[in-house]
């Protein structure tokens, strides 16, 4: 005999069950439909929880979402005394009064009998589809002839057949169950069904026991031991339980396999059993209840049943895949590399292959960026060499000018020299000073010959060096100086008493010092000789070192701001327009900016801010 009283206590597995007429949307009726959903247990158990919310799917799925659908938890296991019962009734009689539902669905045999029971008085005119047991359990509650169900029986031979494939060897056979009227009555079932299978083993019921007990005895079992878990809705003791977690604490520190009927004692502890699925159950009754709201004709309908196991159970106890029953499910079972991830796997070589080929081609742009960035710094060496030789003849009268007066002091000090020496009694300490003040005037040739050679000097690469930006402003200044004394133009120079390391080609950076300190010295040339002013400060601003060149001429129109960087742009007459763009060039080749705007007071001021060495704003 098979058991069949369980629906929704644990969580089965089974076939969906597809009639062609219930895939069809019902027509639209004057109001939405309503379906009322009868829970025999409490929200917690898992199986009930499954069926409802895949029953609750298709319904909202098929109608577009154009039904009332109402739930109800009994909770007849906690609380099955017959005046809660008429209580309840009486409750909902009143509660649906105006909203008679259309449809019932009782899920277990204890929403089934409750609802025949009180049919006339909460739904006297619904359709009621049952299920979750068997049909006899249906007879035995005596439903309604009119009663629809969706049955689902349990064959606890299955899963201890299943258990017997799997443990060849074994010689004892434990079967669990609790104290509950149910859980008795599954007791009952097993006995009868396992009296010949059980005949082959040295056979156990532990029952009547409370749950600290059935954890002991079970630890205590032989190896060579098949455990069959039925439900433990209550102990011994009287406490109420969630059926699978009390056989999950009884299967954690067992000393054998544990086998259960139900799929929601999968991933507590349980080897796995013959059961049927919830999930599909739910969708299959969803069909029945659409087909009775449409009016089409339905019947009842037995589930089919199917094997189902943890592969890492399998695992724990070293029980063989291959002796598993033919086309039974493995739930959480370690997939090989291409059989679990052949998709992935796929993608994933494709995507190397795509990689390489990206890798190919990046490694190809950047060999090209890497030429086109040598020739883009070579034609900058270059435009800043001519760059350097024009600013070295515009100021080619200036440095004359300047050499003019060692060299004059030279000869002057020569011929004196010269003079007193031929007295009889030279002054050989005056002759000393004079020789002295020679030397000093050399050396003072020499840095201006020098200062002209190094803008005169063309280099082949750049030349990375850390450097004061404050010593390159002031060997720019020392250049121009002369130019300026020329021009009658007073030089201003306002620094810090930091340090403003910058990193880049110590060279360049004073060419763009001297662009910008020509370019305001040019554009003061209409300026009156006592406001002709050129200042040159440093500093450091927002964790910057910039540099201030300011003038005091007529400024740049404002129109003209935004592209007096540009190349061959000018308002001189005989101006190349390149200073401003080599300068902008080699600031940015540094990672620096440079700007220009009109001061309040007249003229211009240009910034040039390059990034601080680390260590930037030492104290000198």
């Amino acid at each position: 005999m098979q058991y069949a009283g369980l629906l929704l206590a644990p969580l089965f597995l089974m076939a969906s069950v597809v009639f062609a007429a219930s895939q069809t949307t019902p027509p639209p009726l004057d109001r939405p439909p309503r379906v009322l959903i009868l829970y025999p247990y409490d929200e917690r158990i898992a199986a009930t929880t499954a069926a409802g919310e895949a029953l609750r799917g298709r319904l909202l799925e098929a109608t577009g979402g154009k039904i009332d659908l109402f739930s109800e938890f009994l909770d007849l296991s906690r609380f099955p005394e017959a005046e809660h019962v008429q209580r309840l009734g009486r409750y909902m009689a009143e509660k649906y009064a105006i909203r008679r539902p259309d449809v019932v669905v009782a899920l277990g045999k204890e929403s089934a009998s409750f609802i025949s029971t009180n049919r006339a008085s909460i739904a006297p005119d619904a359709k009621i589809v049952a299920a979750g047991f068997g049909n006899s359990t249906s007879e035995n509650i005596d439903l309604p002839d009119d009663v629809i169900g969706a049955f689902t029986t349990f064959d606890i031979l299955k899963t201890a057949e299943m258990a017997r494939g799997l443990q060849p060897g074994a010689r004892h056979l434990y079967i669990i169950g609790g104290s509950s009227e149910f859980d008795q009555g599954w007791l009952a079932t097993a006995r009868a069904d396992l009296a010949e299978f059980s005949k082959s083993y040295e056979t156990t019921y532990l029952e009547n026991l409370t749950i600290e007990q059935f954890i002991e005895r079970a630890a205590e079992v032989p190896a060579d031991s098949i455990i069959l878990a039925l439900t433990v809705f209550k102990d011994q003791a009287g406490r109420n339980f969630i059926p699978r977690e009390a056989i999950g604490k009884i299967a954690a520190t067992a000393s054998a396999p544990v086998y259960g009927p139900y799929q929601t004692y999968i991933n507590y502890g349980v080897v796995g059993g013959n059961t049927v699925t919830f999930e599909t159950l739910g969708q299959t009754v969803g069909n029945l209840v659409l087909d009775a709201i449409a009016g089409r004709p339905i019947k009842d309908i037995q589930a089919p049943q199917t094997y189902i196991v943890d592969a890492r159970q399998l695992k724990r106890w070293g029980l063989a895949e291959k002796d598993l029953p033919a086309g039974t499910i493995q739930m959480y079972r370690e997939k090989g590399l291409w059989e679990g991830h052949w998709l992935a796997v796929t993608g994933a070589f494709g995507v190397v292959l795509v990689q390489a080929g990206i890798i190919a081609a990046l490694l190809l742009e950047r060999r090209r960026r890497q030429d086109a960035e040598s020739r883009s710094r070579l034609h900058l060496l270059e435009a800043v060499h001519l760059n350097q030789s024009a600013t070295a003849g515009a100021l080619s009268s200036s440095v004359a000018h300047e050499l003019n007066q060692p060299l004059s002091a030279i000869r002057n000090n020569a011929e004196a020299a010269s003079v007193l020496l031929q007295n009889d009694s030279p002054d050989l300490q005056l002759i000393q000073q004079i020789l002295l003040d020679i030397q000093a005037d050399d050396q003072r040739a020499g840095d201006i010959i020098g200062r002209m050679r190094g803008l005169l000097k063309k280099r082949s690469e750049i030349d990375w060096q850390e450097f004061d930006l404050n010593d390159v402003t002031s060997n720019a200044i020392s250049i121009i100086h002369g130019e300026a004394e020329r021009r009658g133009i007073t030089l201003k120079t306002k620094r810090p008493t930091t340090e403003l390391p910058v990193r880049a080609d110590k060279v360049h950076v004073q060419q763009v010092v001297l662009n910008l300190a020509t370019n305001a010295m040019d554009a003061m040339t209409e300026a009156g000789s006592d406001s002709r002013i050129l200042t040159l400060a440093t500093g450091v601003v927002k964790e910057k070192a910039e540099l201030c060149v300011a003038d005091t001429g007529n400024g740049i129109p404002q129109e003209r701001l935004s592209s007096i960087f540009e190349p061959f742009y000018t308002t001189k007459q005989a101006g190349t327009g390149l200073g401003l763009s080599i300068a902008r060039a080699i600031v940015e080749t540094y990672g620096g900016t440079i700007s220009a705007t009109n001061r309040p007071e007249g003229g211009a001021i240009f910034r040039v801010a390059l990034p601080l060495a680390r260590g930037g704003g030492r104290h000198s």
